[in-house]
């Protein structure tokens, strides 16, 4: 293949869940919200929407923390950098803990749409996902 052709990877859309340090989101949040962006540009992801989710008491200590903040981000990659996010979270003194989950066209639009603020969480829900009772899906 010569270098002016280029192949087309299919992009997967993507949740992903990054806990990090409460007290270090508090203190530097667009630093905290920086890195977590290096990580997914470094696997080739292209993000759509990111947000602070939740912030509370852990419910055992990670690293020495009791707290924690998720940070959540919807985006698009290819399916091989999955791995790539996995490891650069491992080696982050940001990144915490990491979930990265691969979703259906429709529910990575209604998650958009949410953290975009543009609808509530249960009206942005397609029909037929069933909500857990802290309103998470199973």
């Amino acid at each position: 293949m010569s270098v002016a052709e280029t192949e087309t990877v299919k992009q997967n859309l993507y949740e992903g869940m990054f806990l990090v340090d409460s007290a270090q989101f508090a203190n530097d949040p667009e630093a905290t919200a920086a890195a977590i962006m290096a990580i997914l540009e470094r696997a080739g992801a292209t993000v759509v929407a990111h947000r602070p989710w939740q912030d509370g008491k852990l419910a055992y200590e990670i690293e020495g923390r009791r707290k924690g903040l998720h940070y959540v981000v919807c985006f698009r990659m290819p399916g091989d950098g999955v791995n790539v996010v996995t490891r650069q979270s491992q080696l982050s003194e940001i990144v915490l803990r990491q979930i990265v989950i691969r979703h259906t066209p429709e529910l990575f639009n209604a998650m958009v749409d949410v953290l975009n603020g543009v609808a509530e969480a249960t009206a942005a829900i397609p029909d037929g996902i069933v909500l857990g009772p802290d309103g998470g899906s199973f």
